[in-house]
């Protein structure tokens, strides 16, 4: 070897070792005054009597130095891809746990990443958090780590973070370090508290702004640690470093045989399909059965339609475009439907009806307060629940609830459950107080009566020839800043027949940035169904592709889209951004099948 080979590699294992801190060196990466006793007796105090959970937040945690430094490294080495999913949007780094394995060619280029780092997953630091959180030991070798980036109308759904052996989740905040982060930029960290485990309320308890060079973090508890990112409203960049501390590993100082499987057990990604817990979920999945004198006429429409009778023809114009209503045109749909099992129908409502619809929702969202939170929206209108599955307001023609505490959703379960009634609720909307939105709750509520109609059965069975035996109706709401649902898919016995009639008015939807649009996607395999470390989150055109989209379907004005769908599908409604001029409205329905079509 040469003399000047021998050199190179001795002088690049000199520049290796300086990767090996020593505890001085991790103490001297922090802000000293974390140190401090009476500090760290005052921040345990504020942790223990925190709420909704155990959680705390430390300002000022490392050396501003360091941090900075960090802060340039990111922004001039650290690639970002854009990830897009029914409960998130974000831009990503790769995980920072492989830090350690890089050459130092690349090292050279993070060298305040790695000490920050270092610092964070140092045993002084590990416990640290242990003793303000009570939470137990940390792992020092298994790391956990990303950088994220959350630009305008990037968002985190609610979730509880419980995924595999995860002990502690924390998140270090660095926005532009000279300069605050102002609380309607958006991108707080929201705490929700629980109705029950597994359940989170609709609403938050709590949230912090994040600053520069401040950490928060929680034990993650599984059904408890809801949490979500609220979204960021402005064209400013909020960069973050999330990370989990995880269970000690074998061989480490405060491992438990078989803790990080209990763990795991609890975990709330399978408790979502926990059927213990669908009792909490409202709207509730009923369909209402019809009368058999009905199903016999629907049975008999599917296979051979004749038209409509005058008086059936008469109601339906009242609010559909007759030219919809044609014999022959019923027949080309029923061709499509039949072909493509999804056929999308352009002005459904007729030009009158639709023009007095559109001015009442348009003047309702540019005069009216829009409801921020469950508290606020009234009766017939509700809230969807739990919201780490969906929330957005609905009219289902039924009885009110509540769904606030665990006493009141039992009664709401046990006691007398009435039949979807739209009229009811056009009568309610109109005797009550006066209020801004009953002009265009009655409206709906006559779209929703109208799909409930005979006639309206009659004319879907013609176009679909599908024999329907029972319907659920819900009329909803997407707020801008609040709503979505999040992919769901049927139970392995169902067959359904799906419409949604979308009522949307305001304008800059098409190109999806602005979220509110609904998409059908291909089902995950049976044997990842059953890993509570794959996260259940469907993808959304991440890298440029589809990951098996079926459908789409942009937030639009008079759209109906009917669908048949099975077990294999996932469908979900994202997010409305905040920035979107109005809510998505539609209608939503389900239609239960007989069971041979099922079977087909």
């Amino acid at each position: 070897m040469s003399k000047r080979t021998t050199e190179a590699v001795e002088e690049a294992s000199a520049k290796k070792l300086n990767t090996q801190f020593t505890k001085e060196d991790t103490h001297s990466f922090f802000n000293p005054a974390i140190f401090d006793e009476q500090f760290r007796a005052d921040l345990k105090t504020s942790v223990l009597a925190s709420q909704p959970y155990k959680w705390g937040t430390i300002k000022s945690l490392l050396d501003d130095t360091l941090l900075r430094q960090v802060r340039k490294e990111v922004e001039n080495e650290i690639v970002f891809t854009k990830k897009e999913t029914d409960i998130y949007k974000v831009h990503q780094s790769g995980d920072l746990a492989n830090l350690s394995g890089l050459d130092w060619d690349d090292l050279s280029r993070l060298p305040s990443l790695f000490k920050m780092r270092a610092a964070i997953y140092s045993e002084e630091f590990r416990d640290y958090l242990s003793e303000l959180t009570g939470c137990g030991k940390l792992s020092g070798v298994k790391t956990d780590m990303s950088i994220n980036t959350y630009t305008k109308s990037c968002h985190l759904l609610t979730h509880d973070d419980v995924i595999g052996s995860r002990r502690v989740s924390f998140i270090l905040y660095l926005p532009d370090a000279d300069k605050t982060w102002k609380e309607h930029y958006g991108g707080a960290l929201r705490l929700f508290p629980s109705v029950i485990p597994n359940v989170p309320q609709t609403d938050y308890h709590c949230k912090l702004v994040p600053q520069f060079n401040q950490i928060a973090f929680f034990t993650v508890q599984p059904g408890l640690s809801f949490h979500d990112v609220e979204e960021v409203r402005v064209n400013k960049q909020r960069l973050s470093i999330q990370g989990w501390f995880h269970i000690p590993q074998e061989g480490e100082d405060g491992y438990i045989p078989g803790e990080q499987e209990a763990t795991e057990a609890r975990s709330s990604l399978q408790q979502l399909q926990s059927k213990e817990l669908a009792e909490f979920d409202f709207p509730k999945p009923i369909r209402t059965g019809f009368p058999v004198d009905e199903l016999r006429v629907y049975e008999l429409v599917s296979e051979v339609f004749p038209g409509l009778a005058k008086a059936e023809h008469e109601y339906l114009a009242e609010f559909m475009n007759p030219t919809l209503l044609d014999l022959s045109q019923i027949h080309q749909m029923h061709s499509v439907f039949s072909e493509e099992s999804v056929i999308e129908i352009p002005e459904l409502l007729n030009p009158e009806f639709a023009g007095l619809l559109y001015e009442a929702i348009r003047t309702l969202e540019m005069e009216a307060k829009m409801p921020q939170t469950a508290a606020e929206i009234q009766y017939p209108w509700k809230c969807a629940v739990p919201p780490h599955k969906h929330r957005y307001m609905y009219l289902d023609g039924r009885q009110p609830e509540d769904v606030t505490t665990s006493a009141g959703t039992q009664r709401a379960i046990v006691g007398p459950q009435d039949a979807p009634n739209f009229a009811l609720t056009q009568y309610i909307a109109q005797s009550a107080a006066p209020r801004d939105d009953a002009h265009v709750t009655v409206q709906l509520a006559r779209v929703g009566a109208m799909f409930q109609s005979l006639a309206f059965r009659k004319w879907v069975a013609a176009v679909t020839g599908l024999a329907i035996l029972s319907d659920q109706v819900l009329v909803r709401r997407f707020r801008p800043g609040h709503d979505f649902t999040l992919a769901t898919k049927l139970p392995a016995t169902d067959a359904l027949l799906e419409a949604s009639l979308n009522l949307t008015p305001s304008k800059g939807w098409d190109s999806g940035e602005l979220g509110g649009y609904e998409l059908c996607m291909a089902g995950m395999d049976d044997e990842d169904e059953d890993d509570p470390a794959i996260y259940k989150a469907a993808k959304v055109g991440e890298d440029g592709g589809d990951d098996g989209v079926l459908f789409t379907s942009q937030a639009k004005w008079n759209s109906l889209t009917l669908m048949l769908r099975d077990e294999s599908v996932l469908k979900f409604v994202k997010y409305v951004s905040w920035s979107s001029q109005g809510s998505r409205w539609d209608l939503s329905c389900q239609w239960g099948l007989k069971e041979e079509e099922e079977a087909d």
